[in-house]
Formats: structure tokens, sequence, C-alpha cells
């Protein structure tokens, strides 16, 4: 095993200052003025002899980090009653050292041969704050050795800082994720009412350290539109900044900060916890998982510290996000590990605002980089455009919004993307929509199941007009009720925009040749949803018959209809077969139940009707509303 680098005694202040200094600083000085009263000849054999013993003190926890070997303590020589220490960072660079008394050993507590050691936080500056979040991972040493990793927490408004520590091994050596994993992990982060129901007493039960997602360059109304997808994934956000890359970023210690990278650019979101151990290239944070991911590639940067907060409540470091210095491989239950050198690639996401109606046309434009990962992707997207569309001076509500842009996505077509939304009347924002629509988008190429979705480069466009434009279908006629085949009929729509003067709208749709006289066609005047629903059944939602690859995932992505249109569906009938992505009109019914044997049943979808004739006006505004209509074939 390469030896474990410790926290170098460099970083240790000699003096270990409290959060509430006011008591330390007036001992200074009164010891500085009793110092300058008697100074005298032997007053200052005195003073010198006091340095002396002050520098020894200074002295004292070099000599006893230099005394600490490499080896590290196996969890069967843990007893209770042990003293121990542990290092981390409470502000700056600055890796500090607290003490700590182990309480005992729980067996079998985070699962099958999974134990953690209970130990009981010392010092003012501990006893001050509590357990911190960002403070998981800290290394604990007993006997001089490494022992573990800080990676629980007792409950909240807690008396006594007491902590949970994973086991060394189980760090250094962190097993694969597995569904017995994954349930331990929910089990943990239990809320209070679930605790409540399951008879836990709210409060005292041992749950991982917070790691706080610091989101830089968010504000809190723009991440509480996603607070519940947020919670879902275990997150506890806090704010934070960034820092520019300095040439010791990639210098870990135990002790030290760092996390892994969702986004960064001109906006952050990343991850902060204590580094546990570093082994070589190898380093080991947080005993604990972050979101459980398993296996992943996600950049991996240096954390600082700005300040630390107290709070009854949860103390929590403030940290900005350093340079990257490697690559995140591991997110399991006893640590996260990653990898020291070059990071992965990202995203690349290019969002320009451009706003219409005045002189001179006002643009800006925002850069972002997303970690390619189909569970964090979808909901990056909608978070990162979702604030670099609201959060800036550009945007306005009661504006109409159009998005353009385009998914370029390694060896295939692009996905193209683009939509109209106008303000509504409900107080979600009017740029929600359109941050709802990338992950929808996203979620849906991330999970096919065909191949993994290489995306090269994401480019939106969002163009903000002045007013609400948006229309409503009122009503809708034919100039007669009865046509021949193969005629073309015209059909007339009355629009009411919003408070606007209605409006009529006018197109054509084609009676089909081969369609029998009698036969009774139902014209669906309607937005673009209606229209899919009706085409596409519950396909359109997802279940049923689908795309059987990237590429007719693509297809059908870039062939759904806009809701800036109005659209004229002519139904005919006839049975319409839909098989994967193929939509197969006039089907006999005879080979509709030779198909309908197949082994796989459910991937194939029969509709009542057939859509044999479609139209459409575009209106530069969203359109809502549905009118039937029906009409005879003489």
């Amino acid at each position: 095993m390469a030896p474990v680098r410790l926290a170098k005694s460099s970083y240790l202040s000699c003096v270990v200052r409290s959060i509430a200094s006011r008591y330390s600083a007036a001992y200074h000085y009164r010891f500085m003025y009793s110092a300058r009263s008697h100074l005298s000849k032997s007053g200052c054999l005195l003073f010198l002899a006091l340095l002396a013993f002050s520098a020894a003190l200074c002295l004292e926890p070099n000599a006893a980090t230099a005394q600490e070997s490499n080896e590290i303590l196996p969890l069967s020589q843990v007893r209770p009653g042990m003293q121990g220490y542990a290092y981390t960072i409470f502000a700056g660079d600055q890796i500090e050292k607290f003490n700590l008394e182990v309480l005992g050993v729980l067996d079998n507590f985070l699962g099958p041969k999974q134990s953690i050691i209970l130990v009981q936080l010392k010092g003012p500056k501990v006893e001050h704050t509590g357990v911190v979040a960002g403070m998981s991972g800290s290394p604990v040493y007993l006997d001089g050795k490494l022992a573990g990793a800080l990676s629980l927490q007792v409950g909240i408004f807690t008396k006594e800082p007491i902590a949970g520590v994973t086991p060394i091994q189980d760090v250094l050596n962190a097993p694969s994720q597995t569904a017995a994993a994954q349930a331990t992990t929910q089990q943990l982060g239990l809320p209070n009412e679930t605790s409540t129901r399951t008879g836990l007493p709210s409060g005292s039960a041992l749950e991982p350290i917070e790691t706080p997602l610091v989101f830089s360059g968010f504000q809190p109304a723009a991440l509480q539109q996603f607070a519940n997808q947020l919670q879902g994934y275990g997150i506890v956000a806090a704010q934070g900044g960034t820092a520019p890359p300095q040439a010791d970023d990639g210098h870990l210690v135990a002790g030290g900060m760092a996390g892994m990278v969702l986004v960064q650019g001109d906006a952050s979101i990343y991850s902060a916890c204590t580094v546990t151990a570093v082994q070589a290239d190898r380093v080991y944070l947080c005993g604990h998982p972050f979101m459980n991911l398993g296996d992943i590639q996600i950049p991996m940067a240096r954390s600082r510290v700005v300040a630390t907060l107290s709070s009854n409540l949860a103390s929590t470091k403030i940290v900005n996000v350093g340079g990257s210095i490697g690559t995140i491989t591991g997110d399991h239950l006893t640590a996260v590990t990653g990898k020291l050198g070059a990071a992965p690639a990202m995203i690349p996401l290019d969002l320009i605002l451009l706003v219409s109606g005045a002189e001179p046309t006002k643009q800006k434009s925002l850069h972002f980089e997303l970690v390619n990962h189909p569970k964090l992707t979808p909901l990056l997207v909608a978070i990162t455009t979702f604030s670099g569309l609201t959060q800036n001076s550009l945007y306005g509500e009661g504006t109409t919004l159009h998005l353009s842009g385009e998914i370029r996505l390694q060896g295939h077509a692009a996905v193209q993307i683009k939509n109209t939304f106008a303000p509504g009347d409900s107080l979600s924002p009017d740029g929600l929509p359109i941050a709802l629509t990338m992950q929808n988008v996203f979620a849906r190429l991330f999970a096919n199941t065909f191949e993994p979705a290489n995306v090269d480069r994401i480019a939106l466009r969002v163009e903000s007009v002045p007013g609400r434009k948006s229309f409503a279908i009122e009503s809708a006629w034919l100039e007669k009720g009865e046509a021949a085949p193969g005629e073309t009929l015209r059909v007339r729509v009355l629009l009411r925009p919003y408070r606007g003067a209605a409006r009529v709208e006018e197109t054509t749709v084609r009676i089909p040749e081969q369609v029998a006289r009698g036969t009774t066609l139902r014209i669906l005047v309607s937005d673009a949803d209606l229209l899919n629903r009706a085409s596409r059944g519950f396909a359109f939602a997802g279940a049923g018959s689908g795309p059987t690859g990237l590429d007719q995932l693509i297809a059908l992505l870039n062939r759904e209809r806009r809701n800036d249109r109005l659209y004229v569906g002519l139904f005919v009938p006839a049975p319409t077969l839909l098989w994967d992505d193929k939509e197969l009109p006039n089907v006999p019914l005879s080979q509709i139940n030779i198909i309908d044997g197949r082994p796989t049943p459910g991937s194939v979808q029969v509709l009542r009707e057939s859509l044999a004739a479609e139209a459409s006006i575009p209106l530069g505004g969203p359109v809502s509303g549905v009118i039937s209509l029906n009409l005879q074939v003489r």
C-alpha cells in the first residue's frame, strides 16, 4: 500500500483560535500589558523564558505530527475511551487539529459488516460549532495511526458534538455500489416525518454529515423552482463563490478540502468535503456517499474555505471552488474517491439572450460546462438554463420567449430545438417552461436504452419579445358539411389573441381519394400537444411503442409539432398501427391480428383512427384549445 500523506505541520497553528475569540484577545491584551509594566532586566529574562516556552508549545503539534506513522489502525484495535484527534479546515487553507474521544463501536450499523466508530469531539472550537457540514471526511487518528474518516452526526440541536467515524479499511477499500448499499443510504437520510412514522426519536438518529452542494451564480429564487427535485437527490443547497486557480491546487493533504464539479463557467455547482487520505494520485474524501452514483467520471476541484458559520441548527463551511485537479471516479457507501491529474471533458452550453423591440437590440452571451451523467445532466441543464435566463438584467417577466438551438451528439444528427412560450397567469416565472422543456429533451436522450448519448455541445438562443402573444381557439367551421373523395376543403378557425380582437385564419385539407362514400371523417382543429396525443396515443407520453435506436429517437424529437402553430388534422376511421417509431395508417384487421400476437405485447399500439392529412398555420405565439368537426363523404 502506498504511504498515506498526512496533514502537514505547516498548516497547523500553534494557537487554536476560538471562533468566539474575545476571551483569547483579552488574554493576549493582559499579557502584553503586564510585560510592558514590569520590563526590567529580570523581567526581560522572564519574558524570554516565556517566549521560549511559547515556542516549545508551537513546536508541540509539529512533534505530534512527526510522530504519526503512515500506519492505519484496524477497527479491531479500537476501544472505548481512546483519545485521538482529527484535522479539518475552518477558514482559509489552514488545517487545524481538534481532539476527540472514542465512545464505542457500532457493529453492522451501515449494513452487514459495515461498522462505525462513535466519537465525541472535544475542544473550544468544535464544541462551539458542533459537527459542521463539509467536515465529513476529516481524517481521524488514534494512537497516532489513521483510524477512519469523520462521516456521521447525531441529529440537530444536540448539546454534545457526537459523530460517527467510518473505519479506514472501508474508506480505502470502498465497496462497489449495490442494491443493499443504496437501501442503506436512503435509510440514513431519514426526514423528521419518516423518523416519526418508523419510531425513531426525532433529531437523535445518526445520519451523514451534510456535504453541501454549493451554487455560485444562482439566486435562491432560481433554486426554489427545483427544490423538490434537489431534495429527491438528497442534496443540501448552499451558496458560495469561485476562486482563481492556484499553483498548489493539486497539492492535497489529509484535512484539506476538495469536491466534485457539476457545473462551471459563468455559474458553478460543486460539492465540498474534507480529504481523508492521499495515496500517490488516489484521493479519498467524505467518508460517506455524495449521491451514491457508483463509478463515475466527474471533475474534481480544490475547495477553499472562506469561513465557518456556527449555527444551533446546522453549522456549515462557506467555500469557494478552486481549479480542477483531477477526476472523481467513485461515489460509494463509505467514501468518495478521486484521481489527481487531468479532468474529464464536460458538455459546453452556450446561452444567448436577445431582447427585440429595443434600439439598439440588446444581447448577452453566457457560457457554462456541465457534467455528462444520465441522472444529473437533465436537471443541471434545466437549473443552469433557467438561472442563466432569469438572473440577468436583460430578462423581464411579461414577454414572449422564442427558444431555438440545437444539441449536437457524437455520431448522430443534431437535435433541433425550436418553440415559443408566452407569459401565463400563474405565479411561476415565465422562463420556467423553457427550462422544463430542455430537461424533458435531455431526459429522453439519456434515458434511451440503445446507446449512451454523448453530447458534444448545446447551443441555445432565447429571443424576448415585449408583451404576451398567445392565441386561444374559440371556434372552427367547414365551408360545407360534405365533400367528395379527392376534394380540397377550406377550414376556417376563429382565434382570440390575448387581449386583442378576434381574428379568422384559414387553411385547407384534402379528402383522400381512397375514402369510401358514406364515410364520416373527423377534422381536429387543435394545438400541437393535442394533435400529438390524438395521432400517437399513449406512445406520445413515452409508453408503449417507441423508437428502436438513438437515430430514430432524434428523428422523433425533430419532427414533434411546435406550440406556436395552429394545426388542422384530418382523421379517417381506419386503424393506425404504431410500431416502434413508425406510424402505419390504414392497416387491414387481418394483419393487425397477426402482429398483435408477437412475443412482446405492449410494444405495438393500435389506434382506431388514422391521421390522413395535416395542415398548420404559424402564428408566432403559443396556441391552445381544440375543436372537433365531422365531415360526411358523399
